[in-house]
């Protein structure tokens, strides 16, 4: 994958490289860390998501990706795409990969409405040098039948867009064909950090090709607003579990 990095030193250079449009230069450094970019709602910032994966490929071993995100509560792409934030954000950073994510997708209106928005993110995302990628989340606990749905949803999007797919969905059924009892959901719809954990392993194993049986059973975590650091611990059994189903999704699921 082709690095790319700010090409300013400095406030000044900063102001000049950006100019009024806010757009950065960049030029290509293929010593430079990987640089991804999160857009989506609660889904992607509950427990850190992001530098949950971040840390992880550090203690894999991989140089530690630099990370941000522009996640907004109740936020599928299309709010995105007309709050203008994550455009932005975009526009402002030399990223590697943007990774894209809404709701679970399930319905054929809101899977029209992923397809439409990851189609105009992706023209921009190409535009920064970068690739999209799209983060297949989970359905609520009520609809637990809308899975295969939403899973279908998210690859459909990523093939059309020639983007990665990051199988969460299918990590999170592999999670439970091997331990039924499994608890990922805290509240019906967002992850309990054994979700988020399973969640970063399927990321960080796509996005640097890092065997999730490599990673860690817990990491420090800090994310941006955290007043501190947190250690996101996970039981060595669970953990083992967990490793397992990232490894499954993701071989279920080829890289393109």
């Amino acid at each position: 994958m082709t690095r790319i990095v700010l090409a300013c030193v400095g406030l000044v250079a900063l102001l000049a490289c950006r100019g009024a449009t806010g757009v950065a230069v960049c030029e290509e450094d293929g010593d430079a860390p990987m640089r991804i970019l999160f857009i989506g709602n609660s889904l992607t910032y509950f427990n850190g998501l992001p530098y949950m994966v971040r840390s992880l490929a550090d203690s894999a071993g991989q140089a530690a990706p630099v990370v941000d995100d522009v996640a907004l509560p109740d936020y599928g792409l299309e709010e995105h795409w007309n709050d203008g934030r994550a455009a932005r954000a975009i526009r402002g950073g030399c990223w590697d990969v943007v990774v894209l994510q809404q709701g679970p997708s399930s319905l054929p209106e809101s899977r029209a409405l992923l397809l439409d928005y990851a189609a105009r993110f992706d023209a921009l995302i190409r535009e920064r040098g970068a690739r999209p990628a799209l983060f297949s989340v989970w359905p609520s606990s009520t609809r637990r039948g809308d899975f295969d749905r939403a899973i279908e949803s998210y690859a459909l999007a990523a093939e059309a867009v020639d983007g990665v797919l990051l199988p969460v969905g299918t990590a999170w059924l592999q999670a439970w064909a091997r331990e039924p009892g499994l608890d990922l959901y805290a509240d019906g719809l967002h992850p309990t950090r054994e979700g988020t954990y399973l969640a970063a392993l399927v990321i960080a194993g796509r996005l640097f090709g890092t065997a999730p049986a490599q990673m860690p059973a817990g990491v420090s975590v800090r994310a941006p607003g955290w007043r501190t650091e947190q250690e996101m611990r996970i039981d060595p059994a669970t953990a083992a579990v967990l490793r397992q189903a990232a490894q499954a999704a993701l071989d279920a699921h080829p890289a393109r």
